[in-house]
């Protein structure tokens, strides 16, 4: 999808006094919204379709067992940004969700494209756009997020940063967290019904 003149208009930095400092009200919050990744070379953007939260004492979440060298941005203020390595392959994007010294996050799931498309496609290594950033290790890579954008503050004025929307999200559709084991039962994942670039299976996309 390509942004008009309008929606350009429109695209701003969030402010953190925007963010709500509750981890599922922040989930919901960010359906809709933008992740940016400013380059050198051009802006890698994306409309935020699915998240996931992960509330302080949640036996799923990294910072169940306390702040450790891995996951101590977990514990800083809401809306920065938490990025960890998992099977020795894919990069997660998360956000921080709670107020400094409480470990609680959000896991973006799946974006749908904005800006860089074609850099998003080299990074991936498919020409499917649909399939560019539908999971969370997918979005990484097309991202290009790495570790040393671990802790970077996404509503400040990074390169790596949280923007409004460039149209209303949908209405919000709610299910079981994927692709877990721990508290596997809760409802603490967020998706915008009825979008293509929503992961998982079908019946956790309508």
């Amino acid at each position: 999808m390509v942004k008009t003149a309008e929606q350009m208009k429109a695209f701003r930095r969030i402010r953190r006094s925007e963010l709500p400092q509750d981890t599922v009200e922040l989930a919901r919050f960010l359906i809709g919204k933008t992740i940016v990744h400013d380059l050198p070379r051009g802006r890698l953007s994306g409309r935020i379709v699915e998240t996931e939260a992960y509330l302080p004492g949640d036996a799923a979440c990294h910072a169940y067992r306390g702040p450790t060298p891995r996951n101590h941005t977990l514990f800083l203020e809401h809306g920065h940004a938490y990025v960890y390595f998992v099977y020795g392959v894919h990069y997660m994007l998360n956000v921080s969700s709670e107020r400094r010294g409480i470990g609680a996050g959000i896991l973006l799931r799946a974006i749908e494209p904005l800006e860089g498309i074609d850099a998003m496609k080299r990074h991936r290594g498919t020409s499917n756009v649909v399939d560019l950033a539908r999971g969370p290790g997918r979005l990484a890579a097309a991202l290009h997020i790495t570790r040393h954008l671990d802790g970077i503050d996404l509503a400040g004025d990074g390169p790596l940063w949280l923007g409004a929307p460039v149209r209303p999200a949908g209405p919000i559709g709610v299910s079981v967290r994927i692709g877990i084991s721990k508290d596997a039962h809760r409802l603490l994942r967020f998706y915008e019904r009825g979008n293509s670039f929503v992961s998982g299976p079908k019946r956790l996309r309508i």
